[in-house]
């Protein structure tokens, strides 16, 4: 039996090999900072030509016990004088970040736009050496979105506008609740205070205001206040993450921002209201671009001139409208450098909302914690680009498991099918789909993905030269496919041979070989590849086995499975030296993945193609022969 340990009872100390404060971003001039551990303190100065920033490494490193009080004491000057700053750690979230291993992790907190980064391990260098490859194998491997989800466990967000400016649609659409919020259901009625949720995605948390009408004044300080209150909570997942506020695109002639709103924006402008991005949402641009081309229709110049033409030019005119109906007056209160985004939730313009969560997770990437932007990307379901950025990021792939491949440093004497446990688990948890069932966990998918690498490691390879230069034309290819698989008549059988079994590597001991590199990277970029797949025909309705076989059959169809195997087989061979190819590896990870990334119109298109999976029968993950 494997000997766990749990992160909230481990007897083991923390150790702070360093402490990095970045204060590049905030109007504070930091002069020194102290490190206080109990009664003891140790000084950061500055050093010369390091910019706005302190950096101090601690050897050897300082010892931190659960109970212990950390604080950061910062010295700063405003106005010539000497101010102070105390930043209250909590190191009860520390044990958390660090888990149960022993590597090397890093604890990031912001304060007023600094940024403090303290790095930290359970045990030393010398300590691991000490301890010996055995008793490093009893701390079991924890999934790294898991430790973000004790940081961060959702994205909290506030949402204003007047009623009927399309916020319900905003969200259901964005997040993929359908209705489910109730505050919505409520028009004028909505509490800000109240955490709005969702059992279809329990990674979201909403808060709703009403916009600033006239004759509702005291609006703006309810929220003004609502946001003082959250961006001076300690917890991470308490603050608020973003703001939305949501605008219906005028007629030429109309009123843009009430006197409320124009408050609301001067405020932010001159800093009043913290970091806390704050997006303007501009909605139903669909109906602006529908009357531009209407204005078009009657002009004799156009004559002869292409669809694609013609709806070219209504576009520019909708976004020369935009810019003098909207953006202008918004710029004169809120700045040239608030960001905006124009929405439409009508079907053919998903990439309107991909591109606001995109504009949402920068910003929230630029303020906050590396966690909340990770969360912020898990919540949202219209851009599975930024799916697979979350994988790849700093936090989940690159921040342990993706980034030893080659050495095995991290995964060393290891069973595989505990490796790939973990890296499952997190490429599954960053897609964040409607899986009440948990089928997406099972011992049965995992299986299968296990035998879907294995299925294309001994079939025929590829040729480089006709297959990959063709890159995303495949998508018909896929969309084709679909189509064909995913009628009513027959149940969904996955192209693999039934006598193939549990793939014999994943009961071994992770080591380094070419062969094992190859069916890791295989894995890792088999399966998210999958879950763009399954994210392009779930759209956010419940899972089924199904469906989740669909997307397997689709994929594996596809010539796309067959040109991502032959990357990784080409990049391979070209490996010398295995323990140095750890940057190389993850690299060539990032590449393909990129590659194959679908963008959020090519969803569109692609969905339009595929009938309606949901609204058929489950199946059984095996279907008998008949």
């Amino acid at each position: 039996m494997v000997n766990t340990l749990d992160a909230s009872t481990v007897a083991y100390p923390l150790y702070i090999s360093g402490v990095f404060v970045d204060f590049s971003k905030s109007n504070k001039n930091v002069k020194s900072a102290e490190v206080q551990i109990g009664k003891s303190s140790t000084p950061i100065e500055r050093e010369p030509g390091a910019g706005k920033a302190l950096r101090r490494t601690f050897s050897p490193p300082m010892e931190l016990s659960r109970g212990d009080a950390f604080s950061l004491h910062l010295r700063y000057k405003r106005w010539s004088r000497a101010k102070y700053i105390d930043i209250i750690f909590e190191p009860h979230s520390m044990f958390r970040v660090c888990g149960a291993t022993a590597e090397r992790q890093e604890y990031i907190t912001f304060h007023d736009k600094i940024r403090i980064v303290v790095n930290l391990s359970r045990i030393t260098t010398t300590e691991v050496e000490q301890l010996g490859s055995s008793s490093i194998n009893n701390f079991e491997l924890q999934p790294t979105t898991d430790e973000i989800g004790r940081i961060c466990p959702q994205f909290r967000i506030l949402v204003i506008g007047k009623t009927g400016v399309g916020k319900s649609s905003l969200i259901n659409h964005v997040f993929g609740v359908e209705q489910a919020l109730a505050s919505h259901n409520m028009p004028g009625r909505a509490d800000i205070d109240t955490e709005f949720t969702s059992l279809r995605n329990s990674r979201l948390v909403l808060h709703d205001s009403k916009g600033f009408e006239p004759g509702e004044e005291d609006n703006l300080k309810i929220v003004r206040d609502f946001i003082d209150r959250r961006r001076n909570m300690s917890a991470l997942n308490d603050q608020l993450h973003a703001v939305w506020l949501c605008f219906e695109i005028p007629r030429a002639g109309g009123r843009f921002l009430e006197t409320g709103t124009e408050e609301f924006l001067t405020l932010k402008r001159g800093g009043t209201l913290g970091n806390i991005p704050v997006v303007v949402v501009l909605t139903k641009y669909d109906i602006l671009l529908d009357r531009m081309d209407r204005t078009l229709d009657d002009d004799s110049s156009l004559d002869g001139l292409s669809d694609g033409a013609i709806k070219e030019l209504a576009k520019n005119k909708a976004e020369a409208e935009l810019q003098d109906i909207c953006i202008g007056p918004l710029e004169t209160f809120a700045g040239r450098d608030i960001p905006h985004a124009k929405i439409s939730t009508k079907e053919d313009y998903q990439e309107t909302l991909a591109h606001l969560i995109q504009i949402t997770e920068s910003c929230v990437s630029q303020n906050f914690a590396p966690e909340a932007a990770v969360m912020t990307s898990i919540a949202q379901r219209v851009h599975p680009g930024l799916k697979i950025k979350a994988s790849i990021d700093v936090r989940v792939g690159k921040r342990k498991y993706w980034n030893a491949l080659a050495s095995s440093t991290t995964f060393k004497n290891r069973k595989t099918w505990d490796c790939l446990r973990v890296l499952h688990t997190d490429i599954v948890a960053v897609w964040n789909f409607y899986d009440p069932h948990h089928y997406l966990h099972s011992q049965e998918f995992r299986e299968l993905i296990v035998k879907m690498v294995d299925k294309l490691e001994v079939g025929p390879t590829a040729d480089p030269t006709k297959t990959i230069a063709i890159g995303f034309s495949m998508v018909g290819t896929i969309a084709g496919i679909m189509a064909a698989l995913a009628g009513p008549a027959a149940p969904i059988v996955v192209p693999i041979a039934a006598s193939v079994v549990l793939a014999v590597w994943v009961r071994d001991v992770y080591q380094i070989s070419h062969a094992v590199l190859q069916r890791f990277m295989s894995y890792i970029v088999h399966l998210t590849l999958v879950m763009q797949t399954l994210h392009l025909i779930s759209e956010s309705q419940e899972l089924t086995r199904r469906g989740i076989k669909l997307a397997v059959a689709s994929y594996l169809t596809s010539p796309v499975s067959g040109e991502v195997h032959t990357w990784i087989q080409e990049y391979d061979r070209g490996l010398t030296i295995l323990e140095r190819a750890d940057r190389d590896t993850l690299d060539k990870i990032v590449e393909v993945m990129q590659f194959y990334s679908i963008e959020a119109a090519q969803m569109s298109e692609l969905r339009a193609k595929i009938p309606p999976v949901g609204s058929l029968p489950d199946e059984p993950w095996e279907t008998e022969k008949s």
